[in-house]
């Protein structure tokens, strides 16, 4: 039997079945072989409690038939504030430490799976929220987006996995200014330090996102799980394992029929050439 992670884009559950699975505060939304996932708590910022974070697992686990890639948004004005803290209950340390993990294994599924995702921001892309919005390869960010780690503020420590990804993006010398003196970042100034990866004006995010998606989703699925699953271990690798993985990986690709197929359209000039 195979796992959710090896099945094909074209078998899986149905989107009805889907959705059967997902708290009300996820909805799922077609656009082809495109799928938005957004995020349905705007009275609470899009806080996300341990319904939302168990929804986003089961839907990466086990995502929509026919799906190629996702688009990661959100309802109202903001992203997501982080960690609801009204569900902030007192727990020993063991359970502190399962409810990070429980954390980290859902971001996991979306960071590590076989869809690439690209997130929309907007508004609050604080804590919990950050840490989800770095789990995405792609994101796309709106004038509004502020971004914030307020955790040493509040008596805390991130535990979302954002000490394991906000520093390769950022550096742990700007994410410990972040935490240490609860500096928030505007949207240019998260972009300028590679937060986004792109900045759109207001209400054109989503339109930027599906854009990409609808790209992304256009590419060789060899490409893409190459893309997703060899190049992070590859950077994290020493050089010469990275060396080896890469030619393994490349090989495989090179071998594919569609690879095949996609070099002859371009020999043959059925294919444009990359300009500007």
């Amino acid at each position: 039997m195979t796992s959710p992670d090896e099945r094909e884009p074209g078998s899986g559950p149905t989107e009805e079945e889907v959705r059967v699975l997902l708290p009300p505060s996820l909805t799922v939304e077609p656009y082809g072989d495109v799928a938005v996932l957004r995020l349905c708590r705007s009275a609470k910022r899009n806080a996300l409690d341990d319904p939302t974070v168990l929804g986003i697992e089961a839907f990466f686990s086990a995502p929509p038939r026919g799906v190629k890639a996702v688009v990661l948004d959100a309802d109202g004005d903001h992203f997501s504030a982080g960690l609801d803290l009204s569900e902030l209950t007192e727990r020993d340390a063991f359970e502190g430490l399962e409810h990070s993990l429980m954390w980290h294994r859902a971001f996991e599924r979306l960071e590590r799976g076989r869809l690439p995702v690209v997130a929309v921001l907007k508004g609050a892309v604080i804590g919990g929220g950050l840490e989800l919005a770095t789990a995405a390869h792609i994101r796309v960010a709106e004038p509004s987006a502020f971004y914030a780690l307020p955790e040493g503020q509040r008596g805390l420590f991130v535990g979302g996995g954002a000490s394991v990804r906000v520093p390769r993006l950022i550096g742990a010398h700007r994410m410990a200014d972040m935490m240490l003196t609860g500096r928030v970042l505007d949207a240019d100034e998260g972009h300028a330090v590679g937060l986004s990866h792109y900045r759109v004006g207001a209400g054109e995010g989503l339109g930027r996102a599906l854009e990409l998606a609808r790209t992304i989703a256009s590419n060789s699925p060899v490409t893409n799980f190459a893309v997703l699953q060899a190049l992070p271990r590859i950077a994290e690798a020493n050089p010469a394992e990275g060396y080896l993985m890469e030619s393994l990986m490349a090989a495989v690709a090179t071998a594919s029929d569609e690879a095949k197929q996609r070099m002859q359209d371009f020999l043959h000039k059925r294919a444009g050439k990359v300009g500007r």
